[in-house]
């Protein structure tokens, strides 16, 4: 296997030493982060996911009827970590970091595995990396750090295995997985972890194509054998892709438009992203969540520039394949062949809000920094004859690089570890981002902020004039103030362009409620729970919208619809006493005595020391004394 010659053993000690390096300088870099709140996906994930509250969330979540994607895994995870910390975010971040110094530890081993440079300078960079900090301190991505720690473990175990069956020798290719012993077991390990990584988040379906990619850079070719060992990786892919893709367009983009016509768009869309993430792995600076997209409809001669140089690129190292053109090949294989699947050719929810995200270049991260190993090992030993002092002097200054890279990760790593601090950050850079205006308007709401929160939403609006959520803030807001029919208008607003929103339909008739237009609340009330029946807060505010429209139903002389009102609440809660009081009122006004009697008791039962009800019985029980003959 091309790669460094077999070094002897290292010291316990020394390996220690640079494990104990990259656990306290991750654990420097993200340690501000760690008591940072929950963000943007965070909501929906933890604090507002009705699945990991529910005892029999676990059928549910591997029967894939929650969620927008098919991540199980990930999502059961997450379902016991609810019953350990509830809402708390600290033990998600914990973990989360947790699961970074694991992928680098387990990365160096890779590198080491396949024979790769330095492969501890491998694992150093991917955990000092600012391009990772977005998949790190954001807790909605930590089925980025589950996933890529077992899909390193599958990729280890495939080494060993490549290795173990003899795969090294160029004229050759490994026996079949299905033989016995030591292989066939580190095999069926890998594909074990493989379909363990998928279940976290299918981000790794490229592995068999990465394996097939090894196969080459080990051998020089690619074997029958190689090709017989990738069939069941392949399958796995295939059928977990095909899952993911049904999710995405069944569920996660069936609310969202991707503003994307035709191959030339698409295309250009990849050829840019490319360049993009290329250019902000060797040059991490200016990092944040929403990056604003570039004009695509149509697209721009430059944008089709990119391919170009990725041509130019791939000949020249084609060209000295024999030397180090191979594991150049190799690594930067590995970074664009992990990228596919978020170029753009598939659609994907993200890309509502922008072409590109640091999130996505997390596992392909991993092909720039085992390069950056293999080149540094290659350069050290071209080194060893240069004066010591020339050589201390080369790696102070590669210590150097490494130190501002970890110091720039722990200024992003910042802003999601304070409360309010990532979304101006965001807004400081890319003004037009318009999700940041309305996750900026929604912390600015919650703090009780309602005037800042509305220009907020007026600033997404002025962006996006279609953005529902941006209506709906900014009429919650209005809400708060009193402002009733322009809240009213906002959510109306609102529902012509979400009809089926439980949420919208709430406090819509929440507005109408406080404006008096009663008949109209309840109207919306009944609707979303049409669509939501288990809504216990819509059901309450339609309880006390009913409740409040007895009396004047009654005063209109309305009566029978006011008697229908008090039935439905009953029908919604048996036991409801003001329900049960209001209904016994309007029988004793239709003279129905002895049906309102039995009303009384049964609120009195429920609300003893109701004195008003109890005053009322003893009033109708007298009446009826009068009454008898």
């Amino acid at each position: 296997m091309p790669g460094r010659p077999s070094p002897a053993a290292p010291s316990i000690p020394r390996v220690l030493l640079k494990a104990a390096t990259i656990v306290l300088l991750g654990g420097w870099i993200y340690q501000t982060a760690l008591r940072g709140p929950l963000v943007w996906d965070d909501l929906s994930e933890i604090s507002q996911n009705p699945v990991l509250r529910d005892p029999h969330g676990l059928a549910k979540i591997w029967a894939g009827s929650v969620g927008p994607d098919y991540f199980p895994l990930k999502t059961s995870l997450l379902w016991f970590l609810w019953r350990a910390w509830g809402d708390d975010p600290a033990g998600y971040h914990a973990l989360s970091l947790g699961l970074h110094l694991l992928n680098a530890l387990l990365f160096w081993r890779l590198l080491d595995a396949l024979g790769l440079g330095r492969p501890w300078i491998g694992g150093l960079l991917f955990v000092v990396h600012p391009l990772a900090v977005e998949s790190v301190a954001w807790i909605a991505e930590l089925k980025n750090t589950l996933s890529l720690a077992l899909l390193l473990g599958a990729m280890i175990a495939y080494a060993r295995y490549d290795q173990a069956a003899g795969g090294a020798p160029a004229a050759e290719s490994p026996p079949s997985p299905r033989s016995g012993g030591k292989p066939g077991a580190l095999y069926c390990l890998s594909l074990a972890l493989f379909l363990l990584a998928l279940l976290s988040k299918s981000s790794g379906v490229m592995l068999p194509f990465v394996i097939l990619l090894h196969a080459w850079w080990s051998r020089g070719r690619i074997g029958r054998g190689d090709l017989q060992a990738t069939v069941p990786f392949f399958g796995l892919s295939l059928l977990l892709g095909v899952v993911t893709l049904f999710f995405q367009q069944d569920r996660a983009l069936a609310r969202w438009t991707i503003p994307l016509h035709g191959p030339a768009a698409h295309l250009a869309v990849a050829g840019a992203s490319l360049a993009f993430y290329l250019w902000k792995s060797l040059v991490p600076i200016d990092l944040h969540p929403l990056y604003h997209p570039w004009e695509v409809d149509p697209p721009s001669a430059a944008l089709f520039l990119p391919w170009i140089g990725w041509a130019v690129l791939a000949a020249v190292l084609w060209s000295r394949r024999a030397s180090w053109g191979r594991p150049a090949l190799f690594g930067l294989g590995f970074f664009v062949l992990n990228l596919v699947p978020v170029l753009g050719f598939l659609p994907m929810s993200y890309m509502h809000f922008g072409w590109v995200a640091d999130h996505f270049a997390y596992l392909p991260l991993l092909g720039l920094a085992g390069l950056a190993a293999a080149g540094a090992g290659a350069a050290w030993d071209r080194m060893a004859s240069l004066p010591s002092l020339q050589r201390r002097s080369i790696a102070g200054a590669a210590a150097a690089v490494v130190l501002v890279l970890a110091w720039s990760s722990r200024a992003d790593a910042a802003y999601f570890g304070r409360e309010g601090a990532l979304w101006p950050h965001v807004l400081q850079r890319n003004p037009d981002a318009w999700m940041a205006h309305i996750d900026f308007g929604r912390d600015l709401f919650q703090s009780g902020r309602y005037e800042s929160a509305i220009e907020q939403d007026t600033q997404a609006l002025r962006l996006r004039p279609d953005l529902t959520e941006a209506y709906y803030n900014r009429g919650s807001a209005l809400l708060q103030l009193g402002r009733l029919p322009e809240a009213i208008a906002n959510f109306e607003r609102a529902l012509q362009l979400q009809p089926h929103s439980p949420d919208v339909l709430t406090n819509l008739g929440d507005a109408l409620a406080r404006s008096d237009r009663l008949p109209e609340a309840i109207a919306r009330y009944r609707e979303a729970l049409r669509i939501e029946p288990e809504a216990n807060d819509t059901r309450a505010d339609l309880i006390q919208a009913e409740l409040l429209a007895v009396r004047p139903l009654v005063q209109s002389g309305r009566v029978a619809e006011a008697l229908a009102a008090c039935e439905d609440v009953l029908r919604l809660e048996p036991e409801n006493a003001a329900a049960h009081t209001a209904l016994g009122n309007v029988l004793f006004l239709q003279g129905r005595l002895g049906e309102a009697v039995a009303q009384y008791e049964a609120s009195l039962r429920t609300n003893p020391r109701d004195a008003g009800t109890r005053e009322n019985l003893n009033v109708v029980r007298r009446t009826m004394q009068q009454t008898r003959p």
